[in-house]
């Protein structure tokens, strides 16, 4: 049996796949946890040396599972952007800063106001998430860290790094997160220069390749760690919920995958027709697929803020979380009296706004923890359905759907999701389709199909339809305009807020 195995890193832990391509489906998997270190007040970092770590903890298992087959590639897709500062060698020089980590929020709002015609490809600024006004960060807070600095790069490059000693960039990651020109294949130096960091261009890894090309074959040690036989090749992939679109088959533009977890993401395509469309990332050039622009929206909360209620709040375990679940859903969204906004770790779509800050509106002596929990799933099902409302308020056609993620195992939200959004979407029966993007990858790689959108469509996940309740989409869609009032007159407070925390721990030791 002829095999590829496809990688991907997320925010909570790894998880590998062995498909089989001649039947084109798995035959094996796994996955296994690492940490999460949470500092105040909008920090996130993570030990790199885990990734690998939980890496070799979960493929020689698999690949003793599937009967040793030969693999012939080997693809990874990582979450982006989260940002590894190390030496030419790869030893990491500090903790990775995650994708989630708000600490350069000033140096993105710097981006706002520099005149260069690559950042139009990116909505008109970069997001705090991204690596670009990391490396910022890194220049003007930690000056020595940043001067040792050889490399600056996503986990992607980091782990394709470790598993073939070549130093790759993505042509998704470059486009979507480095402010990299993909018409011309050239990055900004000069944009660097104006954002105070000229020298970025020279730690970055200068090698971008395409998903699906091959950067190299792994490392024999490698192989051996993993109990791999043979030399399989590494093969590009990218960033992970945009490597699921190849999962979902949700590559030509009219399609869109929803993927519901700690982070909610809504990517999506369009013609490169120049159109302009304001307030989410991109549209990026050539990022996903040669010839389109890929839309990013999301929201930075979601999965987050309920995990954060229930557990860390409520206090609850598994059953009584069940049992919380249930208590909500006898509720009505409109019925609680509250509104919920789900800005705890800012917003990412439409209003690219890292300062903005979770609430509760309208709160009782008489709510209980079933009335907030119903409110909080109503506020995070808002703000999806407002990524989706601002997209089609600019022209953006969205007639299909797939939805995916954490979001599947909690039917609640998933009901008030689809409800909140108001169309037909297509649920993906399998909970990672990150993994499937691998295998499009690897396939592409070895020549069994001609291009990613044809090995899309023969990969893609099984998945089954579900319709959304017309009277409760009115009510939320009432809700939206509270919604989208309240975010409005409240930001100057959440700003005031945002900046007070912030000063406050630059203060402490």
């Amino acid at each position: 049996m002829a095999a590829v195995l496809s990688l991907d890193f997320g925010t909570g832990g790894a998880r590998a796949a062995i498909f089989d391509t001649a039947t084109n489906r798995i035959v094996a998997r796994g996955e296994a946890p690492y940490r999460t270190r949470h500092l105040p007040p909008n920090r996130a970092e993570q030990d790199p040396e885990d990734w690998m770590r939980a890496l070799a903890s979960i493929v020689p298992g698999l690949v003793a599972e599937a009967g040793s087959p030969e693999i012939a590639a080997v693809a990874v897709a990582t979450f982006a952007s989260t940002v590894v500062v190390c030496d030419r060698a790869g030893r990491p020089l500090a903790p990775a800063v995650l994708w989630m980590d708000a600490r350069a929020a000033e140096e993105a709002a710097f981006t706002e106001t520099v005149d260069h015609p690559i950042l139009a490809d990116s909505g008109g600024s970069d997001a705090v998430e991204w690596l670009v006004p990391k490396a910022m960060w890194f220049a003007r807070n930690a000056p020595d860290l940043w001067a040792r600095t050889e490399v600056i790069c996503e986990a992607l490059d980091f782990v394709n790094h470790r598993l073939t000693g070549v130093w790759a960039g993505s042509l998704m990651n470059a486009t979507c997160k480095w402010n990299y020109d993909s018409r011309n294949r050239a990055f900004c130096t000069d944009l660097y220069a104006l954002l105070g960091v000229p020298e970025l261009g020279d730690k970055l890894p200068g090698r971008i390749v395409d998903i699906g090309a091959i950067i190299a074959p792994m490392l024999p040690e490698m192989a051996h760690m993993l109990g791999i036989p043979g030399t399989p090749v590494v093969v590009q992939g990218g960033i992970d919920a945009h490597m699921g679109t190849f999962g979902a088959d949700t590559v030509t533009p009219g399609s869109m995958l929803f993927i519901g977890g700690t982070s909610n993401v809504h990517l999506t395509q369009v013609e490169d027709d120049g159109r302009d469309i304001r307030g989410v990332w991109g549209p990026y050039p050539n990022a996903l697929t040669p010839g389109l622009r890929m839309i990013e929206g999301g929201q930075v909360s979601a999965g987050s803020i309920l995990q954060w209620l229930s557990h860390t709040i409520f206090g609850v375990d598994e059953a009584g979380f069940r049992a919380l679940c249930a208590d909500a859903a006898a509720i009505a969204p409109d019925a609680t009296g509250l509104l919920a906004l789900d800005y705890w770790m800012g917003n990412r779509t439409p209003y690219r706004d890292a300062r903005l800050r979770g609430a509760f509106l309208g709160l009782s002596l008489s709510h209980d923890r079933a009335s907030i929990y119903r409110a909080a799933v109503t506020g995070v099902a808002l703000g999806a359905a407002n990524v989706v409302f601002d997209l089609e308020r600019q022209g953006v056609t969205i007639d299909r759907i797939v939805v995916s993620g954490g979001i599947m195992r909690n039917p609640l939200w998933l009901e008030a999701t689809i409800d909140a959004i108001g169309k037909p979407v297509e649920l993906a029966l399998d909970d990672n389709l990150s993994l499937y993007g691998g295998a499009v990858a690897c396939t592409v790689a070895l020549g069994l199909f001609p291009d990613l959108t044809t090995a899309a469509r023969a990969l893609r996940a099984p998945v089954v339809e579900r319709q959304p309740d017309p009277g409760r989409h009115r009510q939320y869609r009432a809700m939206l305009a509270d919604y989208r009032d309240a975010t409005e007159r409240l930001a100057p407070v959440f700003h005031r807020l945002s900046d007070a925390a912030s000063s406050k721990a630059s203060e402490r030791p």
